[in-house]
């Protein structure tokens, strides 16, 4: 629904009033009024379930989806060419926002406001910023000395065996460790907290604990392990000439560790070279190949070849001296398998623990049997109909379901990163078009709790979509006696960003909350064309709750992994600097990430002043009591 003003010429200034136009903006406010008065009845029982402390916050939130259930861009523009503002800031204090816009609009028109349409303002413009900064210390924590929004750092297995780490980690400026629950397990996570517990009283800092419960993993099966071989060959110059043959390390205890520069290949016995002698086998492809022995060490002989070689599990070989001796090569570690896919393809998903195959081809390279991959979740074979996309690995590949059955997804390829990707087992798999019954807490989840109840100020509820699952959780939270653990909504589907008015609503019911834009699996859920819109949409609802948001995923990850960020990723993380934390994934250069990203918040804090919004009508406002 459109809001106008009416007909006519805007007004450019006050001097030469229209009084009919004013009064048609009065009679537009009044009735935005009217209808957000309505909302928050609609949701009595709901605001009633709310916390005290969140009580005003979430009112204010249904007075802002009323507000938003309508496009007001043309009020917006005359109010703003009355010198009146333009409601594009009033997240924090809607009903406050309106009162003091038609106040102004009645002085104009030489009347006072009368106090029986002054409408109840739970929350004030002196307390609206208030209240989000004492829901983000509730739920996050202190405020650091040398900037407003905190940071988040995701642990590495090594934490559990490094008090160091952690160590760094809090002096560098962590204020939240995030443990991810789909990794390691409670021994290694109680001996992170103990090394942050010991860090903590080192250096007179302190920090919260957030577990990432796993939720219902939805990702392909592990693929059919592919050859079991070992590649070599000598390093050549521009012109093909050998400046350096291969080095290849011999040895029946290959798990001892080498300080060469060589490949290893196990052999099933030891071996009683001598410096000089020569190696002789006949490789995978049938080629002769030659390996002379230049060091030995009591658990192998170190070899060179100045020729490409292919071995496999059990090859033959000989050393020849003044007799020959006989031996063969060992076990060989499996090549990973993938699945090569580009658009026209067809992969066959299948239910239950099947391990993938690639697609099986003729002399002609034509197609024989298609590629297969299996799925982790059958509840998928139940819900997804013809039609629906499909995308694999953070969207690197696209596909369509073509039948259904239920055992069997038939997916046609529409799209490939760069025309064709390679697919690997256990990638994500997200269903955008598809309403999937499943449940956000898994039976993991529910185990891994009772660790979580004791050791952690926050729980992150993965893959959340309707109040349900909210209610679930805070349920086995209270029959665990954890009613002061705070509760974070991790947005990453289609159905969660657009239930989470609804969401919010239901964790409001505790003092502490937070919302984590899980930025991956969402962009793939919305399309990445609706990304930004969507993240701005999310940041504007948490405002008007007042609650906090954690921006995650990737980062600054290319410095994170890599030691060196991107242009976009720089400004990516500035963007963060509007939420009240920002979360780091693991990496080798995550210290110098954290450095890097402290820097950049401190530095948009100083400099950033929000901007008016534009009030078109959102889709996400339209939401229903129960």
């Amino acid at each position: 629904m459109r809001l106008s003003t009416g007909p006519g010429p805007m007004l450019e200034s006050v001097n030469n009033i229209d009084a009919p136009r004013i009064e048609s903006a009065i009679r537009a406010l009044e009735q935005l009024k009217t209808r957000a008065l309505a909302l928050e009845q609609d949701f009595e029982i709901a605001l009633q379930r709310t916390t005290p402390s969140h009580r005003n916050s979430a009112r204010n939130l249904l007075h802002y989806l009323a507000l938003r259930r309508h496009d007001i861009r043309e009020l917006q523009l005359e109010l703003s060419h009355l010198g009146l503002s333009s409601l594009g800031l009033t997240e924090l204090h809607v009903m406050a926002s309106l009162n003091a816009v038609l106040i102004a609009l009645h002085r104009l028109v030489e009347r006072a406001m009368p106090p029986q349409l002054q409408a109840p303002t739970p929350v004030t413009f002196a307390n609206g910023q208030a209240l989000l900064v004492e829901h983000t210390l509730t739920a996050l924590g202190p405020k650091p000395e040398q900037r407003a929004t905190r940071i988040m750092v995701t642990m590495p297995t090594a934490a559990a065996e490094d008090p160091a780490l952690i160590r760094r980690f809090l002096a560098a400026g962590m204020d939240i460790m995030r443990i991810n629950c789909a990794h390691d397990g409670p021994d290694a996570w109680l001996r992170m907290i103990q090394h942050l517990r010991q860090a903590e009283a080192d250096l007179g800092l302190s920090c919260k604990v957030s577990f990432d419960l796993a939720g219902p993993k939805l990702r392909t099966e592990a693929l059919a392990p592919d050859v079991e071989v070992i590649k070599w060959q000598p390093h050549r110059d521009r012109l093909g000439r050998i400046v350096q043959p291969a080095r290849l390390w011999l040895s029946s205890t290959p798990s001892q560790t080498v300080d060469l520069d060589c490949i290893t290949i196990p052999i099933q016995s030891p071996i009683s070279a001598q410096v000089g002698d020569t190696i002789q086998l006949m490789d995978a492809r049938h080629r002769r190949r030659r390996l002379s022995v230049v060091e030995v060490r009591d658990n192998g002989c170190l070899c060179e070849c100045d020729r490409t070689g292919y071995i496999t599990s059990g090859l033959p070989f000989e050393i020849q001296r003044h007799q020959t001796v006989r031996g063969k090569i060992d076990q060989l570690p499996a090549l990973e398998n993938n699945l090569t896919l580009q658009p026209g393809d067809v992969l066959r998903i299948l239910r239950g623990d099947i391990l993938g195959q690639p697609a099986i081809l003729d002399a002609a390279g034509q197609v024989l049997q298609p590629a297969h991959v299996g799925c982790t979740l059958s509840q998928v074979f139940q819900d997804v109909k013809p039609g629906e996309r499909i995308f694999f690995d953070d969207g690197k590949i696209e596909g369509l379901i073509q039948t259904v059955s239920e055992t069997e997804l038939r997916v046609e390829i529409v799209s490939a990163v760069k025309g064709i990707a390679k697919l690997k087992g256990e990638k994500g798999i997200n269903l955008p078009d598809t309403q999937l019954n499943l449940p956000a807490l898994t039976p993991k989840d529910i185990n891994d709790l009772s660790f979580v109840a004791q050791q952690g100020d926050l729980v992150a509820l993965s893959f959340v979509q309707s109040p349900e699952d909210v209610e679930h959780l805070v349920q086995k939270l209270d029959q665990l006696g954890a009613t002061d653990l705070g509760i974070i909504l991790k947005i990453e589907t289609r159905l969660g960003f657009e239930n989470l008015p609804k969401l919010l609503l239901a964790a409001m019911q505790r003092r502490s909350v937070a919302v984590m834009i899980a930025r991956g699996d969402l962009g793939v859920e919305v399309g990445f064309e609706r990304m930004s819109e969507v993240q701005e949409q999310i940041l504007l609802l948490c405002q008007a709750a007042h609650v906090p948001v954690i921006w995650a995923t990737q980062v600054l990850e290319s410095l994170a992994k890599g030691g060196l960020p991107s242009r976009a990723e720089v400004t990516d993380a500035a963007m963060g600097s509007r939420a009240e934390c920002v979360m780091l994934n693991k990496g080798p250069y995550i210290e110098r990430a954290m450095e890097f990203l402290n820097n950049i918040l401190q530095r948009m804090q100083e400099n950033v002043a929000k901007n008016m919004a534009t009030l078109r009508k959102l889709r996400v406002s339209e939401i229903e009591a129960e």
